[in-house]
């Protein structure tokens, strides 16, 4: 990092200084806003402290304004998460096993005490596990009221609308399908064909798929007898 008491004559053009400054970490470019009034300008500058914030992870961009400032100084992965909205038959256990995660981050992240509280709300954040999920993606910095958490929330199928927008990214919800369709082949220990019907049949719960499978198997177990007659 530049020291305070460098020659400033050396750093008079702005294009210099930007580039320098882009190159810090985040808390060494907080600490830089501290030392006077033009690196103050510089450091404070919203598309720097984004671009620095992004660039950890490669996300494409940030969209929306933190209620703090302090927002920017810890990107870390656990400011990002993914939206996931709720709909009949939806688990927190069904959940986790879906996007790879632990049932007790959702429960975490989510601020619930037990799995009763997924019904007064119409999503969850998403606990994000992977650096691919964020690459060359779009996030949106939102206060989620449930939660009281300021994430930045990656979108699978499109925006905060809810509408089809250029942020999609289809080859992270193909990777993410992928990987749902080989955990419940493994856990039913059938084929593909199989195992795609009954995520079908099931909204793409994981969970309910595999009961769903256990019944047809327990019935067809009693009423083999009668159906080979």
């Amino acid at each position: 990092m530049l020291s305070p008491m460098c020659d400033f004559s050396i750093v008079v053009s702005g294009d210099l200084l930007r580039s320098i400054f882009e190159r810090l970490p985040p808390s060494d470019l907080a600490r830089s806003a501290c030392v006077c009034r033009l690196w103050r300008d510089f450091a404070s500058d919203r598309e720097m402290k984004e671009k620095i914030f992004r660039s950890t992870w490669k996300v494409r961009r940030v969209l929306g304004e933190p209620s703090s400032s302090a927002f920017w100084r810890h990107p870390s992965l656990d400011r990002f998460a993914i939206s996931h909205r709720l709909s009949r038959g939806d688990s927190v256990a069904g959940l986790a096993l879906r996007y790879g995660v632990q049932v007790m981050d959702i429960k975490r992240l989510n601020n619930m005490m037990s799995e009763h509280g997924i019904y007064s709300r119409e999503r969850l954040l998403i606990p994000i596990n992977k650096l691919s999920l964020l690459i060359d993606s779009t996030c949106y910095i939102e206060l989620d009221e449930h939660s009281k958490r300021e994430v930045a929330v990656l979108y699978l199928e499109g925006g905060p609308d809810g509408k089809s927008t250029q942020t999609m990214n289809n080859t992270i919800y193909i990777k993410a399908r992928r990987k749902i369709l080989n955990s419940v082949k493994r856990s039913m220990q059938v084929d593909d064909g199989t195992a795609e019907y009954y995520l079908s049949t099931s909204d793409g719960d994981p969970r309910a798929a595999m009961l769903q499978l256990s019944e047809d198997l327990r019935w067809e177990q009693q009423n083999r007898p009668h159906l080979f007659r």
